[in-house]
């Protein structure tokens, strides 16, 4: 079997050398012309520049350039298998004329605001997990098919690049967006702020399952009580789950959470997912506030903060919202100051949330 690898391997160097000593071989392997496609995994080493592809005849170094395309695959971490078309060029070295996925990529629902961070790719990244260095430490962030990565050559070790990420319901923080360098300010979608909290202390890299159900009346700050077709579920709220686009745990409220097994016997949840319409909020005067303080109504839903106080109950949408702070939901009974303003649809919106 070796001994028809290497005779496999010397008549395809043969065929290739014949190609290019003859006089119509020299005319036909021009630089963008195709002679192979050859299966491997990224090695270490990698650069922008060079890629280091173990296969199975080998290690191959395949030169990347301005005419590569790396619109199906920019992904080159130790450890990825893709396909690359190569070319010949006049250096002596092979050129990568496209490179591809060979393995198909999961997609996951995204929140649907976004924070922009800077930093440079690790070595421990492997496939689709980017292990970030930031400033404020290391992060884990998960590519997607759908990332985009127009703003930048090709993702390899050690070189820095700016990423706009958001939660997923896996619970990891995927990448939306890459850029070359460094790039200043952050973005979200329809009136999303990246300031907005509670944001989770850090991702969960725990395996996961999805449920959905309805609150129930026991449910705590901590511990949410969750009725399900299979029963009623206790699940802990911890300073890693995601709530932010399911805060509001009122009575009857249905929800879909992702949940792991935490080291204390419980179920843990990493994302709460609350029912919300779509309506982007209306313009708020936000020159003039007011602050009041009550307590969480139980008609409270993801749309309408019902807020009791001493003068009446309140409705305040919560289409607005910029910060939150001093909890992490929103239970009957608990108690708030909420900064508000008028809308241009006449009512009052919540623009900052605090646990009194």
């Amino acid at each position: 079997m070796k001994k028809y690898k290497i005779f496999r391997l010397c008549t395809a160097l043969c065929l290739t050398l014949g190609m290019l000593l003859s006089p119509t071989g020299l005319l036909q392997t021009r630089a963008s012309e195709v002679i192979a496609t050859v299966e491997g995994t990224v090695m270490s080493g990698t650069t922008s520049e060079l890629l280091k592809l173990s296969t199975k005849e080998g290690n191959m170094e395949i030169k990347l350039d301005s005419n590569t395309d790396t619109s199906a695959c920019k992904v080159l971490l130790p450890d990825k298998k893709i396909f690359v078309s190569v070319c010949h060029s006049n250096d002596g070295y092979l050129h990568a004329v496209k490179i591809t996925n060979a393995t198909p990529t999961k997609t996951v629902t995204l929140d649907s605001s976004t924070t922009n961070v800077t930093g440079k790719i690790t070595g421990k990244s492997k496939d689709d997990i980017l292990y970030f260095n930031t400033a404020q430490g290391e992060m884990e962030i998960k590519l997607d098919s759908s990332t985009d990565m127009s703003g930048c050559t090709v993702l390899v070790e050690n070189k820095t690049y700016t990423i706009a990420c958001t939660r997923g319901s896996d619970a990891y923080m995927h990448a939306v967006r890459i850029t070359d360098g460094t790039t200043s300010g952050t973005s979200g979608a329809s009136g999303a702020s990246s300031s907005l909290t509670p944001a989770p202390a850090s991702a969960v890299t725990a395996s996961t399952s999805t449920v959905s159900g309805k609150v129930s009346d026991k449910t705590k700050e901590n511990l949410l009580y969750l009725d399900t077709s299979e029963g009623e579920m206790q699940i802990v709220i911890d300073s890693n789950t995601d709530s932010r686009s399911g805060m509001v745990l009122t009575p009857d409220r249905k929800l879909t959470v992702t949940v792991y097994h935490g080291s204390d016997a419980y179920m843990h949840a990493a994302t709460i997912i609350g029912s919300k319409d779509g309506a982007n909020a209306s313009d708020v005067d936000t020159s003039s506030t007011s602050t009041v303080t009550g307590t969480v109504g139980s008609k409270s839903t993801e749309n309408i903060l019902y807020l009791d106080t001493p003068q009446g109950q309140m409705e305040l949408k919560l289409d607005a919202v910029r910060n939150v702070s001093g909890l992490k939901v929103l239970i009957s009974g608990r108690k708030l100051s909420v900064t508000c303003a008028r809308g241009s649809d006449a009512y009052m919106h919540a623009l900052d949330i605090t646990g009194a």
